[in-house]
């Protein structure tokens, strides 16, 4: 299986989108971009780390657990269902693996150092063309759980975006069955 090595980029709120944020992440020669929604929870913590909070964050379960685990780890995002990127965390010595959040993910790799990777050819589906100085981002609607979904079509529907309606109620179906 290929694999593309993900970085943390950056991390941008959703105007309108109830405390929500994006996370951005790229291939390592900048040139695509995955989007990952988070929620306000996440949005805080990662935003402690990023911000250089280390006295604060030194003690909190993320970074205790890590410095218990051994080094051996590595996570992969490996498909998506029902609007969730499906990540696991693998032990890269004994092969068993666990399922994680991608949020929760993002934050292990951002603490920890851990390789973050996801399937070549999911990533040439999901991402889109890196611009740095770019204003918004783009996020797949396949990639957003259903409430969101359901949120963004009567949102749609409410600005008389009838293309963008016609796509969001689509996946709304093909989830259904």
């Amino acid at each position: 299986m290929q694999r593309t090595l993900l970085r943390f980029e950056n991390m941008q709120q959703i105007i309108g989108g109830e405390d929500l944020s994006v996370i951005l992440l790229t291939d390592e020669p900048r040139q695509r971009v995955l989007s990952v929604v988070c929620d306000a929870d996440m949005t805080r913590q990662l935003l402690m780390r990023l911000k250089g909070e280390p006295t604060v964050c030194r003690t909190m379960l993320p970074e205790a657990l890590f410095q218990l685990l051994p080094s051996s780890y590595e996570m992969m995002i490996v498909g998506i269902y029902e609007g969730q990127y499906q990540v696991m965390l693998i032990d890269t010595e004994s092969g068993e693996s666990v399922r994680v959040r991608t949020s929760d993910a993002v934050l292990l790799s951002i603490i920890s150092k851990t390789p973050l990777y996801i399937e070549e050819r999911l990533m040439a589906r999901q991402s889109v063309p890196f611009n740095e100085k770019a204003n918004g981002v783009a996020i797949p609607i396949n990639s957003m759980d259903t409430s969101r979904l359901k949120a963004a079509l009567r949102s749609a529907v409410d600005e008389e975006n009838y293309e963008l309606a016609s796509q969001l109620r689509d996946e709304i179906k093909r989830r259904k069955q």
